[in-house]
Formats: C-alpha cells, structure tokens, sequence
C-alpha cells in the first residue's frame, strides 16, 4: 500500500540519503547543544552566548551565494562528499581539543567558524542534491517535508541525548558523538548511483553567474518575496532559541538536561509542523498556512515568555516551534518548484543566506537586548513582531489573489522541468 506522505522513498537514492543525513544530524544537534552548554557556563555571558552562534552562521551566511555558484558549475554531489568529510575532520578535531581539556572559548569559536566556511558550500549542494535523488519529480515537494521532518526529529532527540550525556559523561561524548556520526551519511553517499555527471561549458566567470542568480530573483516578484520575507523571520524572530540556555540556567534553575529537554520541546513542536505540512492534500492553499503559522509562532513564543513553570512552558515553546517550522518549509518548497533549474543552485544559496545571515546577526542583537532588558521581555518583544509579520503576509495574501501557481500543493504537485 502506497503512503502519499512517504512517497519520496519511491526513490532509492533519496532513501539512502535520507538514512545517512538522519545519523548525521542527531551527531549535529548533540554538538549544538555542547557547544551551546559549554559557552554558556564557561563565561556566564549572554552575549558570547550569541558569539558563538555568530560564529557558526555569519561566515556560512557570506560565502553561500559562492556555494551556490560552485553548486550549479560543478558536480553537486562530489562537492557534498567532500564537505561531509571535511565536517567531519572539524568534528574530530572538536573532540580532541575538548578531550584533552586544552581549551579556551576562543578555540571553540574558531572550530565554529571552520565549520560555517564548509556549510557555505555543504548546503547548496545538499539542498539542490535532493532534486535530482527523487526519480519522480512529483515527489519533489514530499522530499522536501520529509527533509524538514529529519531535522526536526534529530532537533527532538539530539539536545534531550546531548543533555543526559553532558551530566553523565561530559561533554566530550557528543562532539566524539557527531564524528562517528558523519560514517554514517558518507557511507550512505557512496551507496547512491546518480547519472555521469556531464559538465557545461561556461562562458562566465563565478561573480558573473552570481550577479545573474541575483539579476533573476529581482526580476521574479514571488521568489523575492519569500526571499525578503525569511530574511525578516531569521533576524527578528528565529533567534529566540539562541536564549534557551539562560532560560534553563538562569529562569527554571535548572542543568543541562533542563536545557537539552527545551531544544527538544522545539524539536517536537518543528517535527510536528513539518509532518502537518508533508500530510496536507492536494489544493491547500500554502500561503495562507504560512500567514497562520506564523501567528501561531508569535502566540506560543508570548505565551512562553513569562511562564514560570517548566512543564507549561515546555507545551508553550512547542506551539511556537510548530508555527516557527512553516517559515522555512513552506518558503523552501515554493521556491523549489519556482526557480528554473539551472538558476537551482544560486537561488537556494540566496534563500539560505537570508536565512543563516539573519540568524546569527538576530543572536547577537537579541543577546544585546536580553543584558538590558531582560530575556523574558526579548522573548514577548519577538511575540509581538511575529504577529506584524503575519499581518504583512495577509495584506500581501489580499494583494496577490490572482496569483494562485505559487501558493496552493496543486502547484507543487504539478510536474516540474528537468534540467
């Protein structure tokens, strides 16, 4: 029997990839956490809080638009195999440096930001990478939830095991956790059988194929404004979970398991968000689902920002998380059966600068702003600009009516152009 929300591993190679990248990330969320933990307790600092998430996104966040060139002139999936060992080796490298106890804030900063320059080019590739696993194209949109639902899932597991093992064992165990991990995605990468790679003849150098990824997105209204859009989520709303360990630490007295069991009540209400989107049928209107969302997001993040109890604010951030999941989702799979192939690559690369370029400049001002007035009211300040920013996405909504193509799964089941 045929599952309409699993049919992407119709697919084998996306089954494949799917089971490596799942192992990976629950390595990626248990060093997040680590990381995240380890900052944290070693200066008492909120802002080196967002330091240290700067540190990770901003340089992935200016060299991704390179990412994407590379992406689209050369072959995505050698450029993903070398990326992964090369994350891997920074993995190891983590391990060591906090094995052997000879570590300082600033040696972990410095690992981040290796790792931000290899995401820069991992994540194009990884993102166009997943077009051309699914065989049938009309899977293309199931693919891209069920992406979305591993990351979520390995959210929800990751910080909850990453807590338990810091208390247990230290946090050694989930940067050795992460290494091991990356056996798992390689492995599975060498198993997929793609096509013979055919390269293009170019007749423009790199910063001119970038100049026309950005000449197209300006000259494509949808695709611009999903773009600006998760631009202003990222900066303004997305940072909110750079706050979490002072929440654990500082609002709910607790230890690192307070803090792995709040990234995991995000990781629920994320994974939960993206199986309602994988799950939703033909003919639903995904634009209006993003505007709902994101008052959903707004309402849980006010609601969980001056809940005193633990349990209460566990469901509370979980609602939020839910809403918080359409922001990428829904606008990564618009754009994805928008873009026109050969500009894949470039176009993605650009949506995931405004993402992973928000995130981290958002850190550092939403660290700012908790030393001075507090990390509850950062929180219910960020509440109440997701509840603007679902205004704007109805008003666009009553502006745009005609243009049903780009906002309803009718479109995105609709067959796609290969390249």
């Amino acid at each position: 029997m045929k599952i309409a929300a699993l049919s992407a591993f119709e697919s084998r190679n996306y089954k494949l990839f799917f089971a490596g990248q799942t192992i990976s990330l629950l390595g990626t969320w248990m060093q997040k956490t680590a990381v995240s933990w380890v900052i944290y307790s070693l200066t008492q600092s909120k802002f080196m809080l967002g330091v240290s998430i700067f540190a990770t996104l901003f340089p992935s966040a200016m060299l991704t638009p390179l990412g994407g060139v590379i992406s689209d002139r050369y072959n995505r999936y050698r450029v993903l195999l070398v990326t992964q060992v090369l994350s891997m080796a920074q993995a190891l490298a983590l391990t060591l440096v906090v094995f052997f106890k000879h570590y300082a804030v600033w040696e972990i900063i410095a690992l981040s930001v290796v790792l931000g320059l290899i995401n820069a080019f991992d994540v194009p590739a990884r993102q166009s990478l997943v077009y051309e696993l699914v065989e049938d194209k009309k899977n293309l949109p199931n693919a891209l939830a069920l992406n979305s639902s591993m990351v979520n899932l390995s959210k929800l597991l990751g910080p909850a095991i990453a807590g338990v093992a810091i208390e247990r064992f230290g946090e050694v165990v989930c940067f050795a956790a992460n290494t091991f991990s990356f056996i798992a995605v390689i492995s599975s990468l060498l198993l997929i059988r793609l096509p013979k790679f055919k390269p293009l003849k170019h007749t423009k150098n790199i910063l001119n194929e970038l100049a026309e990824g950005l000449t197209y997105i300006r000259q494509t209204p949808e695709i611009r404004y999903i773009i600006v859009m998760l631009a202003l989520v990222s900066l303004l709303l997305l940072p909110f979970t750079s706050l979490m360990p002072i929440y654990a630490k500082d609002i709910f007295r607790g230890t690192a398991s307070t803090f792995g069991l709040l990234d995991s009540a995000i990781g629920f209400g994320a994974l939960s968000g993206a199986v309602f989107l994988a799950t939703l049928p033909p003919g639903t209107n995904l634009s209006r689902i993003l505007a709902i969302n994101t008052f959903v997001f707004g309402t849980g993040l006010i609601l969980f920002s001056y809940t005193s109890l633990y349990a209460l604010a566990l469901f509370f951030i979980a609602i939020g998380a839910f809403g918080m999941m359409s922001q990428t989702t829904i606008s990564n799979t618009l754009i994805q059966t928008l873009v026109a192939p050969t500009m894949r690559g470039r176009v993605i690369s650009i949506f995931v600068m405004a993402y992973s370029g928000g995130v981290p400049i958002g850190s550092l001002i939403v660290s700012y702003l908790s030393q001075h007035i507090g990390v509850q009211a950062t929180v219910l300040g960020q509440g109440f600009l997701a509840l603007l920013i679902g205004i704007m996405h109805v008003r666009y909504l009553k502006k745009n009516k005609p243009n049903r193509r780009v906002a309803t799964t009718n479109s995105l089941n609709a067959e796609i152009p290969q390249v």
